[in-house]
């Protein structure tokens, strides 16, 4: 699949930085900075790369490699001789400068002031690690001299945890930036994209993430099972590779946090059999690497929804196609390489039942967090789930008022995500049971029942795959 596809929304947003750009701001401060995060392989960089395409204007476009300062600056200057900007080839014959207040200097003079213009950042988190003086230029050139001219400073970054700091109380660029974060391709633009029925659509965002790169290399209008035939004959495919790229970079030294979430990723979701499964760390180091993975949005620490305060903590991968590659891809990487692809693909095909019934639970979830009132009791105001230690019982859907302790439970449910196979009478006295075991809950509480291939119960409310996709319309 070729071609830019989405981000209306974060163009738009764009657009309208760069119109203020245009217009000016009291004071006579025109110019405006944006940071921007999301989690690599996103799409960030093509989102600003097709903005810039589209606005036609002067720009300069840097992009840090996580080297040393000295290898930052030389290449913050050479991208600054080598810029659209006019005159920035005059710039060719300077010395690289020695700090970021003269490299910030040369871009500023380098800036034309009667015309819109575009500096862009990436990759900004390596430049704060490298130099720690780094922001402090920044803000001080910002405040002194971008500022007053018609420029847009785009700040780009992977690292969320480190670009959520970068606008907090007491960081120099504090409140001079708009954030902005850009998520992958939702399950709605995932079908849009690939021109796939709801159900399908599903199946390809729990296997690919929403990330743009994996998509494009997706034949529109493909099965899944025929794209993973095709992407598993190749070592090299976006597929394959973006789950090693991912974890290279945003774990580079830390090897007990990969095999906790390795773990994490086979299934395991209670601190004490993460412990185990990762060879038997001792609990200081699980819960080391379990802070460091939350903090960077790698794994979720999900607690029951319920009217009762519980410990019953279970974490797993947030990122779906990092769950699937941890699950299946990472460990069968050899395998391909050997030309064993098929050998994978039937390890996919002989798990992918039950690791779908379970990857696809968050995101129902959020699709009727999303689409509230529309098909939800009025007050629920929060969706989750609920489960005891020992699983019994163990409830797909809850909606409360809030959460994660509860005044009112609004709404219980089910997920039936199989093939062939609806959402049926026993699956209701299931969920009937469970339900009057769910603290908080009562007779009277609605249910629905979330199914792949339809309900035959009565007496439940069911959602289809469609009108779950329409949460992201």
């Amino acid at each position: 699949m070729n071609g830019f596809v989405g981000r209306r929304k974060e163009l738009g947003f764009l657009d309208d930085l760069l119109e203020s750009v245009r217009t000016g701001g009291r004071g006579g401060r025109r110019g405006r900075a944006v940071l921007i995060r999301g989690r690599r392989r996103v799409g960030k960089s093509r989102l600003v790369e097709e903005f810039l395409e589209r606005t036609g204007l002067p720009h300069v476009f840097f992009t840090a490699v996580g080297g040393s300062k000295e290898g930052d600056l030389a290449g913050f200057t050479d991208e600054l001789a080598a810029s659209a900007l006019p005159d920035a080839s005059r710039f060719a014959d300077f010395a690289t400068p020695q700090t970021w207040d003269a490299a910030l200097g040369l871009l500023a003079g380098a800036l034309p002031a009667d015309t819109p213009s575009v500096v862009v950042i990436d990759e900004m988190p390596y430049l704060v690690r490298a130099d720690p003086s780094f922001e402090g230029a920044l803000q001080k050139a910002f405040d002194r001299t971008l500022s007053r001219l018609p420029v847009l400073l785009v700040l780009i970054g992977s690292d969320l945890a480190t670009m959520e700091q970068l606008n907090t109380y007491g960081r120099p660029f504090y409140q001079r930036g708009t954030e902005m974060v850009v998520p992958p391709l939702d399950p709605a633009e995932v079908g849009a994209m690939l021109d796939l029925p709801p159900a399908d659509a599903f199946d390809a965002y729990l296997v690919t993430g929403g990330l743009p790169l994996i998509l494009e290399e997706w034949p529109q209008g493909a099965g899944m099972w025929d794209y993973l035939e095709e992407a598993l004959r190749r070592p090299t495919s976006a597929m394959l590779v973006s789950g090693e790229r991912t974890l290279a970079a945003e774990f580079p030294h830390e090897a007990q946090a990969r095999t906790v979430l390795g773990a994490i990723g086979h299934g395991e979701r209670t601190f004490t059999l993460i412990g185990r499964a990762a060879g038997g760390l001792n609990p200081g180091s699980v819960k080391r690497s379990l802070e460091l993975l939350t903090a960077r949005r790698v794994v979720a620490a999900d607690l029951p929804l319920s009217t009762r305060p519980s410990r019953g903590t279970r974490y797993r991968i947030d990122d779906p196609y990092l769950r699937f590659w941890l699950s299946f891809l990472g460990p069968g990487i050899p395998m391909v390489e050997r030309g064993r692809g098929d050998r994978v693909l039937e390890a996919v095909r002989a798990g992918w039942t039950s690791w779908r019934g379970r990857a696809v639970e968050p995101v129902v979830r959020e699709a009727l967090w999303r689409l509230g009132d529309e098909q939800l009791p009025p007050g629920t105001d929060a969706v989750g789930g609920y489960w005891t230690r020992s699983n019994d019982p163990e409830i797909d859907i809850v909606g409360a008022d809030r959460a994660p302790i509860a005044k009112k439970i609004t709404v219980v449910g089910s997920v039936k995500w199989l093939e062939n196979r609806p959402f049926d009478n026993r699956d209701l006295a299931r969920l009937v049971k469970h339900r009057s075991q769910l603290p908080g809950a009562a007779e009277t509480t609605p249910m629905i029942a979330v199914a792949r291939s339809g309900c035959t119960a009565e007496g439940v409310r069911h959602l289809t795959p469609a009108e779950l996709l329409s949460a992201w319309a």
